[in-house]
């Protein structure tokens, strides 16, 4: 599926009320999961089939005990029935045992296969999936909703089963017992029905609303109890506004909770008066032929009114059984929801490695735009798509009204870029906040797809390397330095996990951040904390700096990688980085004059587009951007 005018996926899609059930598409999709584990299947199936059959004897040698047992004094007879009584539940028990095991196996197998498939297809998604989708959104489909697809296999699904196998038992012995009370005892089965299909559907309804209302719930924790989004409730004082929002989803779960537990409770309700009505008519109706023939015995009405225990349960749970297990669906329809969700950045079937990198690196025609891909996983969840360009509509009604949100393009963020680096060389990237010189660097490590034209590394097209070839031969400093909750040593060992600890000291030494590891108090070992916010800025970025050395890449991009260093460590990073970058290709974002200095070829970028290129004194003579810029920024340094 893609973007094409009304959007990713139609109104129907996404709107739960218009579907009528579960589909064959979404049960042969949960099948292909479940396929590995059909030996423990069969082993699943065999145990519920012994459990019920062995529950069914019950009745039976209550009516042996009665009609002869008791009648004719057969004291050796009531031993053995007695004895029967006691070694039917062991032996259930012991069948019980194994069937929970099976079933865990093959639930937590297929939800293990399943949240490894959801994982990885999110890893595959490009980075405007994740700037554009929150990640307490995704947690929610990682946990909650792949928690309700276990349940579906393991709970749901053996329960219909098994109430079907029972029902199916206990109406064939009462058939064979007595058929007129049977067909008495199951007078009372379009209540179930009719009661089931009402409420069912609308449990069903609240089901994924609950799933909706708790995702948002779940974005809410993540954004505001992280170290980021905590400092800045705290900078602003807007600890009683979080708090307002955070108690607003939480009430809606809490309501379509206490919404759901009514409705259940006057479900159950419905089914115990349809139970009492049709227990009373097969005891009245049993009775009378106690009383009035000799064909019908008080122990066959012992046996039937206790398989009416057994067939009015199963029942009742049966009839709902359709809506019960499109519920249960719910939780798969979000997973594959997720991995229906196109790769943007995908990798050909015949993707060729990229050898070790010479470093020459070509634009050619290159034209970008950040609204040119997909909409991230709120925007597919959140808003029904119609056909208007421009235009959605939010599926939350507010009021009794629709949201409408006008959405106008802003243009590309890159227009006609060409460029030629040659290997070894330093390019520095200079322009206005906004101009487009990250979006470049993007474009390098492929992490966007230019709309227009191509970007090479030594003459492959980036879109038939493999992605982790192209990873190998790349290293990038970005503006936001992030760090694992994790020790100083995984963090730089994450660039390269077979480096020694000789070259990873190197490495740290190289971005002068040896020695002030050394005086941490458990060395290389100590943890960072959250994203790295027990280290300074500029130490966080020294750190960061270290890693891309350790990885030692062909080519080099640093997007402002000095930003936020003092003026020495400055001074000894430009010198590391001098070292670092010579033989290699580096393409550098910098509001430092002496890298701009440095650089072979300075790249001037206004709105999206190369305006200037040349070397700092060819830019001064000019007297166009560069020099505005140069006379702004660096005229007293």
């Amino acid at each position: 599926m893609g973007y094409h005018g009304g959007g990713w996926f139609s109104y129907i899609a996404h709107n739960p009320k218009d579907k009528p059930g579960v589909s064959r598409e979404l049960l042969l999709r949960v099948w292909d999961f479940a396929k590995p584990y059909i030996g423990k299947i069969i082993v699943l199936l065999l145990t519920i089939l012994l459990i019920t059959g062995l529950t069914l004897l019950n009745p039976l040698i209550f009516r042996d005990m009665i009609d002869n047992a008791l009648v004719n004094e057969d004291q050796n007879r009531l031993t053995w029935l007695a004895l029967a009584l006691v070694a039917i539940p062991i032996v259930n028990g012991l069948i019980g045992v194994v069937q929970r095991r099976t079933s865990a196996e093959v639930g937590e197998g297929v939800i293990f296969d399943l949240r490894v498939a959801l994982y990885e297809h999110m890893q595959k998604q490009s980075l405007r999936f994740f700037t554009q989708t929150r990640t307490g959104e995704l947690m929610s489909r990682m946990n909650t909703d792949v928690v309700g697809a276990q349940s579906a296999i393991t709970s749901t699904s053996v329960t219909i089963l098994s109430n079907a196998v029972s029902v199916t038992g206990t109406l064939i012995i009462m058939f064979f017992l007595e058929w007129r009370l049977t067909l008495i005892a199951l007078a009372v089965l379009p209540g179930f029905i009719i009661m089931a299909r009402r409420i069912g559907t609308k449990l069903r309804e609240l089901r994924r609303t609950a799933m909706e209302v708790r995702a948002e719930m779940s974005s809410t924790m993540n954004e505001t109890l992280n170290v980021s989004g905590a400092l800045l409730v705290k900078l602003f004082g807007r600890e009683i506004r979080e708090k307002n929002r955070f108690s607003d989803h939480a009430g809606e779960v809490r309501d379509i909770g206490v919404q759901s537990a009514v409705i259940s409770r006057w479900f159950f309700m419905g089914l115990g008066i349809a139970t009492a009505i049709g227990t009373a008519l097969v005891y009245w109706v049993g009775g009378w032929m106690v009383i009035n023939t000799d064909t019908f015995t008080i122990g066959t009405i012992v046996a039937f009114a206790g398989y009416l225990g057994q067939l009015y349960g199963p029942l009742s749970a049966l009839t709902n059984a359709p809506v019960e297990f499109a519920r249960s669906m719910v939780s798969f329809e979000r997973v594959f929801e997720v991995l229906d969700l196109p790769i943007e950045i995908d990798e050909k079937t015949d993707a060729v490695d990229l050898p070790t990198a010479a470093g020459r690196i070509q634009f050619e025609n290159v034209t970008f735009s950040y609204e040119a891909g997909e909409p991230g996983l709120d925007e597919v969840d959140r808003f029904r798509f119609f056909g208007g360009p421009g235009k959605v509509k939010r599926g939350k009604e507010l009021d009794g009204e629709e949201i409408t949100i006008e959405r106008k393009s802003s243009g590309p963020t890159l227009t006609d870029i060409n460029i030629d680096i040659e290997p070894g060389k330093l390019i520095a990237l200079v322009g206005p906040s906004g101009a487009g010189k990250t979006t470049l660097t993007y474009l390098i490590p492929r992490l966007y797809d230019p709309i227009e034209g191509e970007v090479r590394i030594d003459g492959y097209n980036l879109r038939d390397l493999t992605l982790n070839s192209l990873a190998q031969n790349i290293g990038m400093v970005t503006q936001e330095t992030y760090l694992f909750y994790d020790t100083v040593r995984a963090n730089l060992l994450y660039a390269n996990p077979n480096a020694t600890e000789a070259e990873m000291i190197a490495a740290a030494k190289a971005a002068n951040i040896h020695d002030f590891i050394a005086d941490l108090t458990d060395g290389y070992d100590t943890v960072v904390g959250e994203r790295g916010y027990r280290l300074s800025g500029g130490e966080r970025q020294r750190i960061a700096i270290a890693r891309v050395i350790l990885k030692n890449p062909r080519i080099l991009v640093l997007d402002e990688a000095t930003s936020s260093l003092d003026s020495l460590s400055e001074a000894l990073i430009q010198e590391a980085l001098q070292r670092v970058m010579e033989g290699r290709t580096s393409i550098v974002i910098a509001h430092r004059l002496s890298t701009i200095l440095a650089a072979d070829q300075i790249l001037v970028i206004e709105a999206g587009k190369i305006v200037e290129r040349g070397e700092h004194a060819q830019l001064i003579e000019q007297d166009g951007l560069y020099a505005k810029l140069y006379q702004t920024q660096f005229s007293g340094v």
